[in-house]
């Protein structure tokens, strides 16, 4: 077991627990694209781009359609699957822009200056696993590139029944603090936060934001 993994963490992470929740319904996200993602990027100019952790695609489809060329990874081979169908359907200009590739963010990291843009939208780990692959992240980002993570804030109580997974949640701080600044400009590290609808009532969350620019 790696370090600071529980079997409910490892539970979590396997391909099988994925394949199973995405085989599970027609679609299981809203498809439309992370708003954190919609705020930071628009104003960027189109490049290379990895969204990690892609789920069902609608953050690639986003970029794909602004011009970005774009590498979604996920563990899933069925969430992979639903993203390259939708794609598709979009058309073959946007389809062609996204390369969906199976991989286990636990070993999976991009080389080095790759990507103009690394985005990774509520990708959930323990905290030793976090960091590295949050490292492995911003070794990827091209010099005048931009790192975006995005995250459930320990501030908030999760729901019950992930209570236990508490410890997944991070700080925009604390992915900051990973970052050597003097190769790093801290663009933005917040909590905003944001009303959802629960079936015991609306409830009041904070997700942390980490937005970050290597310097040229």
């Amino acid at each position: 077991m790696l370090p600071s993994m529980t079997d409910d963490d490892l539970r979590m992470l396997r391909q099988d627990f994925w394949d199973d929740r995405y085989g599970s319904s027609p679609q299981i996200w809203s498809g439309n694209p992370n708003p954190h993602l919609v705020d930071r990027v628009a104003r960027l100019a189109p490049g290379r781009a990895v969204d990690v952790g892609s789920g069902e695609g609608a953050d690639a489809l986003w970029l794909a359609e602004r011009g970005w060329r774009v590498t979604a990874i996920d563990v899933s081979p069925v969430a992979l699957r639903k993203g390259a169908e939708r794609a598709a359907a979009v058309g073959a200009e946007v389809a062609e822009r996204i390369t969906w590739t199976r991989a286990d963010v636990l070993e999976w990291g991009p080389d080095a200056g790759a990507f103009d843009l690394v985005s990774a939208q509520f990708m959930h780990l323990p905290p030793e696993p976090r960091a590295a692959l949050f490292t492995r992240l911003a070794a990827g980002v091209a010099p005048g590139g931009t790192l975006l993570i995005v995250g459930h804030h320990p501030v908030d109580l999760a729901p019950e029944g992930y209570r236990h997974l508490h410890h997944m949640r991070f700080t925009a701080e604390e992915v900051a603090g990973l970052l050597d600044p003097e190769a790093w400009e801290v663009v933005l590290a917040d909590a905003p936060a944001r009303t959802v609808e629960r079936p015991d009532g609306v409830v009041t969350m904070h997700d942390a934001r980490l937005e970050a620019r290597r310097r040229a």
